[in-house]
């Protein structure tokens, strides 16, 4: 008898897991571009930390100076945040056929992958240890992801969706 509850109870837990998946692979292929720029973070911007930003890779900061021109923790979950707002941009390229550069678009999603992780691991250690160098040298090497990751991010559009660009620069 229990054995027969507990079968049933597995199957119907897999069933609403399928049933909740496909509800969200729905709603994320239903989104819109603009409804994806409209979910970057506002507040925080990569602006500061390169003097090329959304134009080439590379920070123009150090360490120290990148963890207080990105205002510590704020600035790494704002990049954790915009990392799967851009990974979601990346799916919507793929589904859409913005580009046919499928090496890049993989790049892109293995950037925000690489970039969350790296925020959330640089948040726990802050948490732990406060400002220590190793949290600054994390933020550091997230921050220059990030930075990469846009920039790719905006080449990809200006290549085959320059219409995309205006908002896509504002929103960053």
């Amino acid at each position: 008898m229990i054995l027969a509850l507990l079968q049933i109870a597995a199957v119907a837990i897999v069933a609403i897991s399928l049933v909740r998946s496909r509800a969200r692979f729905r709603r994320r292929n239903a989104q819109s571009w603009e409804s994806l720029v409209a979910r970057l973070q506002p507040g925080w911007s990569g602006r500061d930390l390169s003097d090329h930003f959304l134009g080439s890779e590379g920070l123009s900061a150090s360490p120290e100076e990148t963890w207080e021109l990105m205002r510590g923790a704020r600035g790494l979950w704002a990049m954790y945040h915009n990392a799967g707002v851009m990974l979601e941009m990346a799916y919507y390229a793929a589904r859409n056929s913005i580009s046919s550069d499928l090496e890049l678009l993989a790049s892109l999603r293995s950037d925000a992958i690489q970039i969350r992780v790296g925020a959330l691991t640089a948040l726990a250690q802050f948490a732990l240890n406060k400002a220590s160098d190793s949290v600054r040298f994390n933020a550091f090497q997230v921050a220059s992801q990030y930075t990469g990751m846009a920039a790719r991010m905006t080449r990809l559009l200006q290549e085959n969706a320059s219409v995309l660009v205006p908002d896509f620069v504002a929103a960053m």
